[in-house]
């Protein structure tokens, strides 16, 4: 049984049971007629094929959607000049539906859904007028002048999923433009059409004379921001076509692989990829993406599997002009995915006329992987995202990357992919993967995996960036996040690593600079990103930008505990005590235990000034010192000499603030082992003056911790004689007897 994707338009007569009545053999010559005179010649013109008529109507395939709505408009647009001078009882009107959809073909015959859907668009087409399914439209936007209504998701007879409809409005004064059918009540589903129809007509100039088809430019739109001065373009979201939402990810991995290899070429500016998702689910064309965007072109395309087949259908548009630059249809197996996106980066490149140093066609020649199911893998787990993630889609992730390596070893970008996982838990100091010990070997170990295999995997030389700035290397760490971007020029997430370590390395004009370059090339960043940018901008001391991109970065991620640090610090810098104080809250809420000397040894890599300004923003904003808000009595603080009483050779049994239960061990060489019904682990002690400092391989970056011991006469736990205090945590204890 053979199946393939088609354009399938459906048409009928409006009323035909009423004409008949009162002259069937008028009406069946009148039918005919208009099939001979009006859609024969169209369907040639447009490279159609009539399947068959039925009884009043007609089937009819396109190879392409475009043709298809094309006929329509030309059989709709010769009926109206037909019927201009006829009274309304006398019109002989047409219906129209077109789906863009899989079809089953049985010798000169089609059926299936896409025929089934298609015949339930024409049912809701006004006499005179064409509907279109979501699929189509979704191809159609830009493409025609003509304006659209959108009638949302309809439920029609004998389709189990709601259909996208939009009904085609014909006069070229909408053209480019989408409205939704707006709310009625008691008036029906015409009138909203009608009163839809009216909106995006309104004010225009009515120019259109029904003897042409000559129709005027559309007018020069408002670019959001100045055109790079090399050829701009981005890559709108390719729309599975397949019918299958389990086809999503490769729709959208292809969207991306295109992205990250056409921002490989450095004559090229491309716009990042959750810039152009946001725009994924409205009605913009293509000029309002290019406007919005400010770009020069853009390439938009469809992709439908099945099986081992695939068909790709991609077009390159200058969206100043609305001209299609390249249009191409790929009918491949799958295994050709790579081929194709290698063909049409290479047609773009050539389109837009831009030179490839060698390097550059060595990056873009290189393929992933020749393991399609560890690609399918690694799509997956782009797919759940990256960065402040839920343990359950990191561990996802991980699962989608570690799958993709098994199947292929050398596949660089799923090693790459790990070590972007594994350094953001080890910097944030997140304990519920790996310990920080674990995690930073991790990424290490995949980041070099990755360069081993592609020395110029720009996310690997990232993190190999990130890696080395908490280690305290900070010429290395620039030179490594100089490399990501040499790697990928239209990267936004390695320009905005650089600005990081820019702004942590006390160059702050810099990274400034990075970061406006970075948010260019992703106008519209995920929250992830706006909390990147935020908190370089506070860094180099631009609150004005710095706080609206960490509210929205707070607003979408309220569980991320950055964004409520970041933010009480800025509003406090800012003068704004009330809403630093309630960030300081939510804080708290998120991380009981909050304080700034926590931060001080977290950010311990940071300039010195850089530190101690982000401390006295804390602190001003209302971070206690230590966890839970503790401020012993230097009476009761112990001595050099007490704290050594209690550490040699000598067993704490306790509880912590938040109530968990503890018994911690120390010899006397210096090792301890602390234990609780789910921990065990071990480390060194020392006593510093008289603070007792700790190092438990694995946490808090590795790094030797400082607190105080204090006599406890809090009234709290009384049955317990000490309280320790350190950055993480609140212990009250006893020794054991």
């Amino acid at each position: 049984m053979e199946r393939h994707l088609a354009a399938i338009l459906i048409a009928d007569v409006v009323g035909y049971s009423r004409l008949s009545r009162i002259d069937e053999e008028d009406t069946r010559i009148r039918f005919h007629t208009d099939l001979s005179e009006i859609f024969e010649p169209q369907i040639a013109e447009h490279h159609g094929r009539l399947v068959k008529t039925m009884g009043d109507g007609l089937l009819v395939e396109f190879h392409s959607v475009v043709d298809a709505l094309r006929c329509a408009v030309g059989v709709q647009r010769e009926k109206a000049r037909r019927n201009a001078d006829a009274s309304r009882e006398q019109r002989f009107e047409f219906r129209i539906g077109i789906n863009l959809g899989d079809v089953i073909v049985e010798g000169d015959d089609i059926h299936g859904d896409g025929v089934n859907i298609a015949a339930r668009l024409e049912a809701l087409a006004e006499p005179g007028g064409i509907a279109i399914s979501g699929s189509a439209y979704d191809q159609l936007r830009t493409k025609l002048a003509v304006g659209f209504v959108s009638l949302g998701e309809q439920k029609v007879k004998n389709i189990p999923e709601p259909v996208r409809v939009y009904r085609v409005v014909l006069d070229p004064a909408a053209a480019g433009k989408t409205v939704a059918a707006p709310r009625t009540r008691g008036t029906g589903l015409a009138a909203a059409v009608a009163a839809a129809v009216a909106a995006i007509l309104a004010g225009a100039v009515l120019w259109w004379q029904p003897w042409t088809l000559v129709w005027p430019e559309p007018p020069p739109r408002r670019i959001a921001y100045p055109l790079p001065d090399k050829p701009s373009v981005a890559v709108l979201p390719f729309i599975n076509v397949s019918g299958d939402q389990t086809q999503d990810h490769l729709a959208r991995g292809l969207t991306d692989d295109l992205i990250t290899e056409l921002s490989k070429v450095s004559g090229l500016f491309v716009i990042a990829r959750h810039s152009v998702l946001a725009m994924r689910s409205s009605e913009a064309t293509a000029q309002d993406v290019a406007s919005e965007l400010g770009v020069h072109y853009v390439l938009e395309g469809s992709l439908q599997r099945a099986d081992s087949r695939l068909r790709i259908n991609v077009k390159l548009i200058d969206a100043m002009t609305g001209h299609s630059l390249w249009a191409e249809r790929y009918d491949r197996q799958y295994r050709d995915l790579f081929a194709v996106q290698d063909d049409v980066i290479g047609k773009i490149t050539s389109a837009l006329e831009v030179k490839l140093s060698q390097s550059e066609q060595d990056r873009l020649s290189r393929i992933p992987t020749d393991n399609l199911e560890a690609y399918d893998n690694y799509l997956r787990a782009e797919q759940e995202g990256l960065i402040y993630s839920d343990v359950n889609t990191y561990r996802r992730t991980l699962s989608f990357y570690q799958k993709a390596i098994d199947l292929d070893p050398r596949f660089a970008d799923a090693h790459a992919g790990i070590a972007r996982v594994a350094v953001d838990v080890w910097r944030n100091d997140y304990n519920f993967l790996w310990s920080a010990a674990v995690a930073r070997k991790i990424a290490y170990d995949a980041a070099g995996e990755a360069l081993k295999i592609d020395p110029n995997n720009a996310r690997a030389h990232t993190v190999l960036a990130l890696l080395q700035l908490v280690d305290g290397r900070d010429t290395e760490a620039l030179d490594s996040a100089h490399r990501a971007v040499a790697a990928q020029p239209s990267d936004a997430e390695a320009y905005g690593h650089l600005a990081l370590i820019l702004a942590h390395t006390g160059s702050h004009q810099e990274a400034i600079a990075e970061m406006q370059r970075a948010l260019r090339l992703d106008p519209s960043p995920p929250p992830s990103f706006q909390l990147l940018a935020g908190i370089v901008f506070y860094t180099a001391r631009d609150n004005d930008r710095a706080i609206p991109l960490i509210e929205a970065a707070r607003d979408a991620l309220p569980d991320a505990e950055p964004a409520r640090e970041y933010l009480a610090a800025a509003y406090a810098r800012r003068g704004d005590a009330a809403r630093a104080a309630a960030e300081v809250g939510k804080l708290k809420a998120l991380f009981p235990e909050a304080n700034f000397t926590y931060y001080s040894y977290l950010y311990d890599y940071w300039g010195k000034e850089d530190l101690a300004y982000h401390l006295a923003g804390l602190k001003a904003a209302g971070v206690p010192e230590w966890p839970f808000g503790f401020a012993g009595a230097a009476a009761d603080r112990l001595s050099e000499a007490d704290l050594a009483g209690l550490i040699d050779d000598k067993t704490w049994i306790g509880k912590h603030k938040n109530g968990t239960e503890f018994l911690q061990a120390f010899d006397t060489a210096g090792n301890t082992a602390y234990r609780t019904a789910n921990t065990s682990i071990t480390g060194m002690a020392e006593i510093r003056d008289d603070q007792l400092c700790e190092k438990i391989g694995g946490y808090f970056l590795d790094r030797m911790v400082c607190g105080y011991v204090y006599r406890n006469t809090t009234g709290e736990q009384t049955d317990k004689d000490y309280i320790h205090v350190t950055p993480q945590a609140l212990k009250f204890f006893s020794l054991e007897r």
